[in-house]
């Protein structure tokens, strides 16, 4: 046995060799058979980043109003009932005339009274035509006493401005009868009628150029004595005082007599509000949400008749943490869902984001409101809904899963599947979405096999790291 050990021992020591060496592969192979199927992987690719800000908050309406009984009494009539759609001012309910204060019955009649005065007011022509000839007739006293008041003056003119000013009368004359002529179609016409004021305002407007070239010739040739001096001057300052006066009240009636106009809107408007206590009325357009008065109900002041919802526009107002509000603006999309609707995503946009934070606990948020733009009739008023507003959209940019990360050495890191073996990779982030980060710097390329499940840190040759920065 020993001569045969001795003979064969290089071949015994070879076999041992081989027999080892195959055990070490079999080993590796099985080590690493193992790693490929402990570990969750996936290949880096690179697309688009999506980062969004999460809240909840409750759909409300556009505007909402509870409307209450202003007046004590007996409900009479009820227009409406819930799910009617309402134009505004429409009167939904009254109360019985029999049941209300005499203040409230009388204000009928005081509205129509009020009424009809402002229609005077407002419509009726006939002073103000009687004016305008009150106003026609003092221009003509004046011109009247003015051209007695011309005659004051000397001759001052040379026989050519002489014949030249009686032209023109004679010209004013022939406009004077022109006139007359006129008038005479209308002056049967009952006093105040606008015709018959036209025309005798024409034909006083004739007579006073035609007067008025008369006093120019009569103060060429001369002028009267001073006892009619003094007349002449004494009776122009009264016309002109009386055609002041007449002024004063053609431009009161022709501005339509302003002041009198809005004392009495005002008492129009007193006495329609006084009534209006006595019903309920939509202050603006929308739909009733809930309606409580029965004909023959007994209310109080104060108690509650309907709630009117604007369902034009559906808003939803959440809370944003100061840390992410400076990322929120005006304009950008949203994404909603809610646990009522199950299976459906709603789209919105942010139309209002709050300059002022408020505190609670310490914590400061910011209210944001955002709007529906394809809500439908399952979404409701009071519905709890998740939002997500999109505030960043990075494209073709090398993405990692968030679970992929990892930090060692106050480093972020990941691990990369290269050969079989696990190799840790320090890396930089940029913009993060709920399941995505962006590679920003380390040594990884798209198309390498990123390790999803990995421990803290692997041990043996396998666990160096590459890339020498922190992340």
């Amino acid at each position: 046995m020993g001569k045969f050990l001795k003979k064969y021992r290089v071949v015994l020591i070879l076999l041992i060799v081989v027999i080892i060496g195959a055990l070490v592969i079999r080993y590796n192979q099985v080590r690493n058979a193992g790693i490929d199927t402990a570990y969750q992987t996936a290949k880096i690719e690179r697309g688009t980043l999506t980062a969004t800000i999460g809240a909840t908050g409750t759909v409300r309406a556009k505007q909402t109003a509870v409307l209450i009984w202003q007046a004590a009494g007996t409900v009479d009539t009820v227009n409406v009932k819930v799910g009617d759609n309402v134009p505004a001012d429409f009167v939904m309910a009254y109360l019985s005339k029999s049941s209300l204060p005499q203040s409230v019955i009388m204000a009928e009649s005081d509205l129509v009274n009020a009424q009809m005065a402002l229609d005077d007011l407002l419509n009726s022509d006939a002073a103000l035509a009687q004016a305008a000839e009150d106003l026609a007739n003092a221009k003509q006293a004046v011109e009247d006493a003015q051209k007695d008041v011309t005659k004051l003056d000397y001759r001052r003119a040379s026989d050519d401005l002489l014949d030249q000013t009686q032209a023109e009368i004679d010209l004013a004359n022939l406009k004077v009868s022109r006139a007359e002529d006129a008038y005479k179609l209308v002056k049967h016409r009952p006093d105040g009628d606008s015709l018959k004021a036209q025309a005798l305002l024409n034909l006083v407007n004739a007579r006073l150029e035609r007067d008025r070239k008369q006093a120019t010739l009569d103060w060429y040739l001369g002028k009267p004595s001073e006892l009619d001096a003094e007349k002449y001057r004494a009776a122009l300052a009264l016309a002109q005082a009386q055609e002041a006066d007449a002024q004063r009240e053609y431009d009161r009636l022709s501005a339509g007599n302003t002041a009198e106009i809005t004392a009495t809107q005002a008492r129009v408007d007193a006495a329609q509000a006084t009534i209006n206590l006595a019903r309920v009325i939509a202050p603006f357009g929308g739909i009733v949400t809930e309606a409580y008065p029965l004909p023959g109900d007994q209310v109080g002041a104060g108690a509650t008749a309907f709630r009117i919802d604007d369902l034009s526009k559906l808003l939803v107002d959440v809370e944003v943490s100061e840390v992410d509000i400076n990322s929120v603006s005006v304009g950008q999309p949203v994404t909603l869902t809610f646990d009522a609707i199950l299976g459906t995503d709603y789209h919105g946009q942010v139309v209002e984001v709050a300059q002022t934070g408020t505190s609670v606990q310490g914590v400061v948020s910011f209210k944001v409101t955002v709007e529906l733009i394809d809500a439908d009739s399952l979404v409701k008023p009071g519905m709890t809904a998740a939002v997500n507003i999109t505030v960043k959209e990075l494209n073709d940019v090398i993405l990692i899963p968030n679970r992929a990360v990892r930090l060692s050495d106050g480093s972020r890191v990941v691990y990369l599947l290269v050969n079989g073996q696990p190799e840790k990779v320090n890396v930089r982030l940029g913009s993060s979405s709920e399941s995505m980060s962006v590679v920003i710097d380390g040594d990884i390329k798209e198309g390498d096999v990123i390790i999803l499940n990995p421990p803290a840190e692997f041990p043996g040759p396998g666990g160096g790291a590459r890339g020498g920065f922190g992340g």
